[in-house]
């Protein structure tokens, strides 16, 4: 089979791999839908591609992509049908570890005490027709969501939800949210859907212009506009109840720290990067929580999907291109501009 891999500094290839086959805790998913994230251009740029990330031992090409969605095609000798059957629609979580350590147990693998691998970096992903996987990473997906939704729960979309689930965001909190990428967006539209008020920050228009789309009551242009007093004239001068920073830059989550009231709580979700806080005026005198979010365990996978499905969130409307996996050097250039919506490869 064919499957995309990063070859660095802005190159990639569709290149040949071995059809894969389960070991007996395996399963083998016919991939549907594998969705394009923000994360993936740390490989997709670096000079030295996934090898160079440092973040676990990677030989030889490495199939890409960390939002897989599809069904079961293959089940090795150990899956019970308890676990996996055959034809059976499900999303992966993206992450594998030991499966014995208290995070693997609690369904984050990510935390994993010897290590995890991470699908689509250091482990074959799923820009590809198939891919392998553990048999407990599976995620089952509602009949109701289609796999391109199925496929941004896998990562983008549920990593929003997780920080909203960990702020404990109600109906009576307006929530500053910096950054319209997908995870951005995504945010933004599940926090309107839990009925709170958004304030949505992005320097780029056509990303302002979706979280309109997505239900934000306001948005700021921190281009245009002194972010933190935009936020406070939005607030009467209070500030935001809480503040969700997805750009991951140190001017947003300056913003979303400044932004915010006294008592309030900011979550940081982008990955990498630095903050200088003034500690007394940003954090101590405010009696300001600061909290990291990263990513979601298998059991917040399945809350979020069945969210979306119970209240019918368009989760799809997220994407503004999909494509072939042939149209993968044109997808990269274009989603490496990060003023697009999400892309998603849909194989069928």
């Amino acid at each position: 089979m064919r499957g995309i891999t990063f070859l660095g500094d802005r190159k990639l290839a569709l290149a040949e791999f071995a059809d894969p086959t389960p070991g007996p805790g395996d399963v083998i998913i016919e991939i549907k839908a594998s969705g394009m994230c923000g994360s993936d251009l740390k490989p997709y740029r670096a000079a030295g591609g996934a090898a160079s990330l440092g973040l676990g031992k990677v030989t030889g090409p490495v199939i890409a992509g960390h939002e897989p969605c599809g069904i079961v095609a293959e089940i090795g000798a150990a899956v019970s049908a308890r676990t996996a059957r055959i034809g059976q629609r499900v999303m992966v979580h993206h992450y594998s570890g030991c499966g014995i350590c208290r995070h693997c147990l609690s369904g984050w693998s990510q935390m994993c005490v010897e290590g995890s691998v991470v699908y689509g970096v250091t482990g074959h992903g799923a820009h590809a027709p198939y891919m392998k996987v553990p048999a407990y990473t599976l995620v089952p997906l509602p009949d109701a969501l289609s796999f391109a939704t199925g496929a941004a729960i896998s990562c983008g979309t549920g990593t929003a939800f997780s920080a909203l689930r960990r702020m404990d965001l109600s109906g009576a909190d307006t929530i500053a949210i910096v950054g319209q990428g997908p995870v951005g967006l995504s945010a933004t539209q599940l926090a309107v859907a839990m009925g709170a008020r958004v304030i949505a920050l992005d320097v780029s228009a056509e990303r302002l212009a979706r979280a309109e789309e997505f239900g934000a009551d306001a948005v700021i242009d921190p281009k245009a506009d002194e972010p933190v007093a935009a936020i406070k004239a939005l607030t009467h001068g209070q500030g935001a109840d809480l503040a969700l920073d997805t750009s991951g830059t140190a001017e947003g989550r300056i913003t979303a720290v400044r932004g915010t009231r006294a008592w309030g709580t900011v979550c940081f979700v982008g990955e990498g990067g630095n903050v200088t806080l003034d500690v007394s005026p940003d954090m101590l005198r405010k009696q300001l929580t600061i909290i990291g979010s990263w990513t979601f365990s298998t059991i917040i996978q399945g809350e979020c999907a069945q969210f979306v499905a119970d209240r019918k969130i368009d989760v799809e409307h997220l994407f503004t291109h999909r494509w072939q996996l042939t149209q993968a050097e044109e997808a990269y250039r274009l989603f490496d501009r990060q003023t697009s919506g999400k892309g998603v490869f849909l194989m069928s």
